[in-house]
């Protein structure tokens, strides 16, 4: 990073210098002529990745960052702060969709659980725990299947509220049932994302390739980071149940208590009902996506309307005359959640779309000629200055995956994961969908709840368990899992 800022500033002299217009085979001009434009943006990277070191929130460097970038390009103070407004609301329209069908997929979760449908889903699962081993595999992958189409938050509740008792009697301890659920729902699920295509779609807006292609990319480097953290963890858990470290837990009352709300009275025949048909839904739905060749946008409005429509469904029959307030109520909570969630990755996300067609898109014109956008051209430069390998640009992304994590959203540094990939990609010639996915695995796992014990507390409280233990019992397995996945990247780039 430093001899990138390097590049960037000693490219020019008196601001700027002209390069050879010699063309290489993507098209780029293999002598980029850098602005002070990009010198800023790579100097506010490394602001932004400082913040999240020290724990600190990233949002104001972020629209600062953009207030500047405009300042430079353009010269004119009214251009550089309306570009804030204008990045933010470039950011929000790609996020919408994304945002959405998460809102959407909280607001039908919960009425399916305050209905009991969620229970009556997962109930015949529960007949497979019949010991430890079985409880800590049976309730991992579960979750994992369950996050892939609600995602981890509201799983973390259905999964806590139905299996930790039966958990419990099998000689799983708490601890091990918030394990089991943390790395296989924030862990796996979160990280691949494959149903709702969030993170996806984050990370490959930054990087600007297909989503698809990130999905495809992240398929084998999900599978060994999942396998190889939850079998690790495994070992650790029973090591430490046979030497006595951990304590047979009884069920906590504390627990009980987050779930003792009132439910809705459904008579059980229609909650039955529904409870098979959900699944059955969106198992069509993942069929219609393989059948009709339905990807990213596509994808994503299936599995939200689909979700609308069950909400709508289990909301009348629940309430009926009062359906139609209730319907409202419950797309509030979805939307209160999704833009708590999403509400600290605009602004970073707003910054780091700067770095690509957004700029154009805000500030206008402004670029020096022949200009691809700045991360590309800070990628030429580099390919061209520094000898940079691939096992260099896969541990860099790994780390910047774990930096960006620490703030414990998972989310929030993903399209600086994303923006990355194409900078180093664009200098070695091949492997964005690559890095993209390992930036983003490494980031999620990290920030989406598995190591930093601020975003794991929703699973801590279900379990009665103290966050900082669970994170602790998850650093090892985490740490090893991400080691093993960046020299497997290493490979395949």
């Amino acid at each position: 990073m430093c001899a990138l800022t390097h590049v960037c500033f000693s490219a020019y002299s008196d601001g700027k210098r002209d390069t050879q217009r010699k063309t290489d085979k993507g098209g780029y001009q293999m002598g980029i002529e850098l602005a002070w434009t990009h010198g800023v943006y790579v100097l506010f990277v490394l602001g932004i990745i400082l913040m999240m070191v020290l724990r600190r929130d990233t949002s104001l460097i972020s629209i600062i960052g953009i207030a500047f970038l405009g300042l430079t390009a353009t010269g004119s103070v009214i251009a550089s702060v309306g570009g804030i407004f204008g990045s933010f609301i470039y950011a929000i329209t790609e996020l919408l969709p994304t945002i959405l069908v998460i809102c959407i997929i909280v607001a039908m979760s919960h009425v399916l659980t305050d209905t009991g449908v969620n229970e009556t889903m997962i109930r015949p699962m529960t007949h497979l725990i019949r010991n430890a081993t079985l409880a800590y595999w049976v309730i991992g992958i579960v979750m994992m299947v369950i996050s892939w189409f609600f995602w981890p938050s509201p799983a973390v509740a259905l999964i806590g509220a139905v299996m930790l008792p039966v958990a419990i009697r099998a000689g799983l301890p708490a601890i091990g049932v918030a394990v089991s659920m943390n790395l296989f729902g924030h862990g796996i699920a979160l990280s691949g994302d494959y149903v709702i295509q969030g993170a996806p779609s984050l990370t490959a807006k930054a990087a600007g390739i297909p989503v698809n292609d990130v999905i495809a990319a992240s398929i084998p480097l999900v599978i060994v980071m999942g396998v190889v953290t939850t079998v690790v963890a495994f070992w650790y858990l029973r090591k430490d149940m046979k030497n006595g470290m951990i304590a047979p837990a009884s069920h906590n009352p504390v627990t009980s208590s987050v779930f003792s709300s009132a439910k809705v009275p459904l008579a059980p025949g229609i909650k039955r009902t529904l409870a098979a048909l959900v699944p059955i839904l969106f198992v069509l739905d993942v069929v219609a996506m393989f059948v009709f060749d339905l990807r990213g946008g596509e994808a994503t409005a299936l599995v939200g309307g689909t979700a609308l429509l069950i909400l709508i469904a289990a909301t009348m029959l629940a309430h009926k005359q009062k359906g139609l307030e209730q319907v409202t109520t419950h797309l509030i909570q979805g939307f209160q959640f999704g833009f708590k969630v999403f509400g600290p990755v605009i602004p970073i996300a707003a910054f780091f779309y700067m770095g690509d067609s957004g700029f154009n898109t805000v500030f206008g014109e402004v670029l020096p000629q022949g200009s691809h956008g700045i991360v590309n051209d800070l990628g030429v430069a580099l390919a061209h200055t520094i000898p940079l390998s691939k096992e260099v640009a896969a541990l860099t992304l790994t780390a910047v995956g774990v930096i960006t994590g620490l703030d414990g959203s998972g989310f929030s540094g993903i399209t600086l994961a994303g923006s990355l990939a194409q900078l180093f990609a664009t200098a070695l010639g091949s492997g964005v969908a690559t890095l993209t996915a390992l930036g983003q695995i490494a980031a999620i796992w990290v920030g989406g709840g598995t190591l930093v014990p601020w975003a794991l507390i929703p699973a801590a409280a279900i379990c009665g368990v103290d966050p900082f233990e669970l994170a602790r019992r998850n650093l090892y397995p985490v740490v090893i899992g991400l080691l093993v996945t960046t020299i497997f990247a290493m490979f395949l780039l």
